[in-house]
């Protein structure tokens, strides 16, 4: 059995947190406009989708993408930016369809004959924000984040 990090936990953790509610946002500020209800509603949804998405991530997802970003990249001999981008665009890859799936099926069910179209509709929505926000503010923002609490732990 794999040795559990804590760190890398805690880290998967906080991540999940951050891109589950800007997605969540992003979802129903395409549904419904956004405003500063907007905001309070993710809140509300964050507790499920959260807890769907890091089990999702820690399980089954998170391996499975370091080891598809491995295959087009070395992490012994490529830059950090480049190993970190290529695991994240490989996570999205993953996750968006599978959480999207997930809120199609939870939000927009319509009927069995809609499910596909509701979950191809809203997966091609979700992909270009999920993998932009990922890569440029998520990201950046949460291993910011972990930096401080390394340093503090050095001092």
């Amino acid at each position: 059995m794999e040795k559990i990090n804590i760190q890398e936990l805690l880290f998967s953790l906080v991540m999940v947190i951050f891109m589950v509610y800007g997605m969540v946002v992003y979802n129903i500020a395409c549904e419904s406009g956004l405003t500063n209800q907007t905001f309070i509603m993710a809140l509300g949804e964050l507790p499920i989708m959260g807890i769907i998405a890091f089990l999702l991530e820690t399980l089954i997802i998170g391996n499975k993408a370091k080891s598809l970003a491995f295959k087009m990249v070395d992490p012994k001999t490529d830059k950090p930016i480049v190993v970190i981008i290529a695991i994240s665009s490989m996570i999205v890859l993953m996750m968006c369809p599978t959480m999207s799936l997930i809120g199609s099926l939870m939000h927009n069910y319509t009927g069995i004959s809609n499910i596909f179209v509701n979950w191809l509709r809203i997966t091609v929505r979700n992909f270009p924000m999920a993998l932009c926000y990922q890569i440029f503010i998520c990201g950046p923002f949460v291993r910011w984040i972990f930096s401080h609490f390394k340093k503090e732990q050095h001092d």
